[in-house]
């Protein structure tokens, strides 16, 4: 598709930028540096509309250090709800813009790029969800209890008992009566994650997943942590190594209490708390800023330099800017959906403080 030009206008632009330049492109909106003209300027702007600016960990580096904060999108959406502006912009993907809108309901919510989805959030969609759940009443089993990701959409969440994060998927499922089937989704590899810890037989697992963890491979893996072993070894659960990492601590290849299973929240924790000089990781490439802001003394390097979501990736400067100048792209959830979703994500927060997100 060929480049067209993005309307920009309406507050002037004392930093001078050149907005002429700015198009929309089928990969995102392209033009505009993210330069400190830039970033004077997204202040400005943000300060102008009320509104806090979130950028998820795995965001272009710019566009987190122009941020009010940055991390998960659970803990993201929770600073929104708490926060006094009437305006939250969430350079994320769109599920995680729905969440923070479900968490606050009576706030404008904003999207530099609606077109940035989830391939994790796109594998099941609430009327398989239904279906699933009328399979087991069909063949007489107990009455399941959905248990979904927070990578979810809010029709998805609108449908479950009881949301979870990667930090706290065990800790959900282990509140859940032993004698009820868990349905778990959309990520498979979470849920196998979640099955190994719990031991748990009728824990059923939707074979979905996110296209960019799942390329990071045990072969890859394996590789990395043959040439520096002496490196920790920082997996995220959806990743599909996730199994190969265990195996490589069981057979001694890598020693155990280096491989660590970890949200990106929990990397965030452990990147302050290692001693050692070199860490792989295994998740999202845009992490890599955060934990080499948060250690810098500590050498963080990708198991896979190549997984980087595409979707995360369009919210760019360009895009950040026209977001906050033309007031683009609100959020907005259907009020019933809000209310049953924000249910399901409460009962999860109920059972213990989720730590950081996916």
């Amino acid at each position: 598709m060929a480049a067209t030009a993005a309307t920009v206008g309406g507050d002037g632009n004392p930093a001078g930028l050149d907005t002429a330049a700015l198009r929309r492109t089928e990969d995102g909106y392209t033009g505009i540096p993210g330069d400190a003209a830039w970033a004077a300027e997204i202040r400005r702007l943000a300060e102008r509309r009320d509104a806090v600016l979130l950028a998820h960990n795995y965001q272009l580096p710019e566009i987190q250090d122009v941020a009010d904060h940055t991390g998960d999108s659970l803990a993201l959406s929770r600073i929104a709800a708490e926060s006094t502006a009437s305006t939250i912009v969430f350079c994320g993907v769109h599920f995680m813009a729905e969440t923070a809108k479900i968490l606050s309901p009576d706030k404008t919510v904003l999207i530099p790029d609606e077109r940035a989805g989830c391939s994790l959030a796109d594998s099941i969609t609430a009327e398989d969800l239904r279906a699933w759940k009328a399979d087991f009443v069909r063949a007489g089993e107990p009455e399941p209890v959905v248990v979904s990701y927070v990578n979810t959409t809010a029709e998805v969440k609108a449908e479950t008992d009881v949301c979870c994060t990667s930090s706290n998927a065990v800790e959900v499922v282990r509140s859940i009566p032993e004698d009820r089937p868990v349905l778990f989704c959309p990520d498979q590899f979470l849920g196998a994650h979640v099955k190994r810890e719990t031991g748990r037989e009728n824990l059923h697992v939707w074979a979905g997943e996110c296209h960019v963890h799942a390329g990071i491979n045990g072969a890859e893996l394996a590789e990395r942590a043959g040439a520096d072993p002496d490196a920790e070894l920082f997996i995220h659960p959806e990743c599909g190594c996730a199994t190969s990492a265990l195996y490589l601590a069981g057979d001694g290849t890598v020693d155990s209490d280096r491989v660590k299973i970890l949200s990106t929240g929990g990397m965030l924790d452990a990147a302050h708390r290692t001693g050692a000089s070199s860490v792989l990781v295994a998740t999202e490439v845009g992490m890599l800023h955060q934990l080499r802001s948060a250690a810098p003394e500590v050498d963080f390097r990708a198991v896979n330099d190549r997984a980087s979501c595409k979707y995360m990736k369009m919210i760019t400067p360009a895009a950040l800017l026209r977001c906050l100048t033309d007031n683009a792209d609100e959020v907005r959830v259907a009020p019933e959906t809000a209310r049953r979703a924000r249910s399901a994500v409460e009962r999860m927060i109920s059972i213990g403080q989720p730590g950081g997100g996916e």
